[in-house]
């Protein structure tokens, strides 16, 4: 491990990097995580963008927006449990608290088969960034209580709606009992947030080179080249022996979970699974990876 900085994020936290010496499982150099975002918004409550994208009035009701966003719940998630069925492949499941309420069954169906269950916030519009510390810790509870409920165990990762931790957000998921959080975008390898009495939780940042969303939604690229991106990242990657790195493949079930994305999430994963030198993980399988070579 090397550097001993204050997190530059996390109030009260260092960060300890890993090493360029480090390796994923078996000396491999690459790690490819699958990704599901399977959001929703709180009750009324419209996503930020839509698929029209011109200007309303002020004041004027997103019912486009709230339509599209929908359509994760309604059709997109079970498209993409399909995908990764029939790829065999175990994918970390961002879920909303919200969605494990209006929609326990699902949930439980995403966990059963086998995917990892990340706690995503109570919904897409309660950022923690924007609360209060009451506020977030609240909301770290309410969320870890619904998903425990469901789905018989609490979840042991976490990621904020856009990423957007609050500076407490860290040390109040660390004494909830989460292994690790996704808030982080500022490494190619994972990292230790160290809090006070040797106290510390994963860093698992996440990439955002191969998302959907802003694949389409802001930049209007398509599904081919969203699997051309990935080729080039991963040859790359494949090539370069002085460090490991990982790579996020991430779907939300609202984009690329409709017919026109979900093809090119398959074809991802289809071309992943034959890589030998490639190690598929779960968010947590990667977390448990770190505690191991870091005690």
């Amino acid at each position: 491990m090397s550097g001993n900085n204050i997190d530059n994020v996390a109030r009260g936290a260092r960060a300890v990097r890993l090493a360029r010496d480090f390796r994923w499982p078996g000396g491999r150099h690459v790690a490819v995580v699958f990704n599901v975002a399977y959001e929703a918004w709180s009750d009324g409550k419209p996503p930020g963008i839509g698929p029209m994208g011109n200007p309303l009035p002020s004041g004027a009701f997103e019912s486009n927006a709230l339509s599209w966003g929908s359509y994760g719940s309604e059709r997109g998630i079970e498209r993409l449990l399909d995908v990764l069925a029939r790829t065999k492949i175990r994918a970390s499941v961002m879920t909303s608290g919200v969605l494990a309420q209006r929609f326990p069954e699902i949930v439980r169906k995403i966990a059963k088969a086998g995917h990892e269950i990340v706690a995503h916030s109570w919904a897409q519009d309660v950022i923690p960034s924007t609360l209060t510390p009451e506020e977030v810790r609240a909301d770290i509870l309410k969320t870890s209580d619904i998903l425990a409920d469901v789905v018989g165990a609490r979840p042991r990762g976490w990621i904020s709606p856009r990423g957007m931790a609050a500076a407490d957000s860290a040390r109040f998921l660390l004494e909830a009992g989460f292994a690790w959080q996704g808030d982080a975008f500022d490494d190619d390898r994972p990292y230790l947030q160290m809090f006070e009495n040797k106290n510390k939780i994963i860093a698992i940042p996440l990439t955002m080179e191969i998302n959907d969303l802003p694949h389409a939604m802001r930049f209007g690229r398509s599904p081919r080249a969203f699997i051309e991106l990935f080729d080039d990242l991963l040859g790359h990657s494949r090539k370069n022996k002085n460090e490991a790195v990982m790579i996020d493949v991430t779907a939300h079930a609202h984009v690329y979970g409709r017919p026109n994305g979900a093809w090119a999430y398959e074809e991802i994963a289809k071309k992943t699974k034959k890589l030998m030198d490639v190690w598929i993980a779960t968010r947590q399988e990667i977390a448990d990876h770190v505690l191991k070579v870091t005690r």
